[in-house]
């Protein structure tokens, strides 16, 4: 069954990145993320107001490659930002023309983690480096003009199961406060698409589908247990979690999976916004000028912002 009569028209472009019969393999993924490097481009920080730069903090595995965002007027709040990617591709500097525009529209301080990618670096690597970010920040807050009790987290995707990763994990270990989580279409269940888990057919048939979110958590867990909270939806306690601003398009894979996680929230009494719109599917936002990635923009400023107290 197809969705296309679904789709937002000014989201037709998007059916490019989802060719029949395209998936990956262990041999295509590094090709994929060849050309993904190359089609990279940076945003101008300085024109923004912003000063960007590359640091390193010290993880449990060695340092952390991350990118620094500080605008001109910092308002005492941070935001730790995630890449997406289905935890197997993507970097820091892809969401580098993002992370300038949130610095400097809400005078924030952004880090962004480049986190190590699967299969080459399966579970906890990932989140460990997550976690590395979050405790340099807590750690040079002084020095960058941050309240510790003013640090957000968020991502979209694999970046956004990661955030709530980091989340449960920041919770349970108690070290690093969190004030809110900024979860877009959030990559939190290994079931998705699996066997018996197929889900509504009006979903995943766009951008990020079925297959491929079967292989990539599959290289993600290794030969790990898919546990929480390196999946967040099998954690059992949502008590005491941060509270939570979670975007999720009609047609995007995760939908449901985000639809249940935010439900799970609200009945644990966090409190928890949750947005869906009509039309949109994974990674819908990056076609330049459409009314909904427009609409987006806003939505997500305004979100990130009530969770800064802003």
């Amino acid at each position: 069954m197809s969705s296309k009569h679904l789709l937002d028209p000014e989201l037709s472009p998007l059916l490019e990145f989802s060719p029949p019969g395209f998936t990956f393999t262990d041999e295509i993924l590094p090709w994929y993320r060849e050309q993904q490097s190359a089609a990279l481009v940076m945003g101008d920080a300085q024109a923004a107001g912003v000063e960007r730069t590359e640091i390193e903090v010290s993880g449990p595995d060695g340092n952390v490659r991350c990118l620094l965002y500080i605008p001109a007027k910092v308002n005492g709040t941070a935001y730790l930002h995630i890449h997406g990617g289905g935890y197997i591709i993507g970097s820091a500097a892809g969401s580098d023309e993002n992370n300038i525009a949130v610095a400097a529209a809400l005078g924030i301080v952004v880090l962004s983690v480049d986190y190590r990618l699967a299969p080459e670096v399966s579970i906890p690597g990932p989140l460990d480096d997550c976690y590395a970010g979050l405790a340099w920040l807590h750690e040079n807050a002084h020095t960058l003009g941050v309240d510790r009790k003013r640090i957000a987290v968020g991502g979209e995707s694999a970046g956004g199961g990661l955030a709530a990763a980091l989340a449960i994990l920041a919770r349970d270990k108690g070290e690093y406060a969190i004030c809110h989580q900024q979860l877009t279409y959030p990559m939190l269940d290994n079931l998705t698409g699996s066997a018996g888990h197929e889900g509504d057919p009006l979903v995943g048939e766009f951008v990020w589908t079925r297959a491929h979110n079967q292989f990539a958590w599959k290289r993600y867990l290794g030969d790990a247990e898919a546990i929480a909270p390196q999946v967040p939806a099998r954690v059992e306690r949502y008590e005491g979690l941060p509270p939570t601003w979670i975007f999720t398009g009609a047609l995007d894979l995760f939908r449901d999976e985000n639809i249940r996680y935010a439900q799970k929230l609200l009945q644990a009494g966090v409190p928890t916004d949750f947005v869906m719109y009509a039309g949109a599917c994974h990674a819908f936002q990056i076609i330049p000028g459409a009314a909904l990635g427009e609409r987006y923009k806003v939505d997500f400023l305004a979100g990130l912002a009530r969770g800064l107290g802003l």
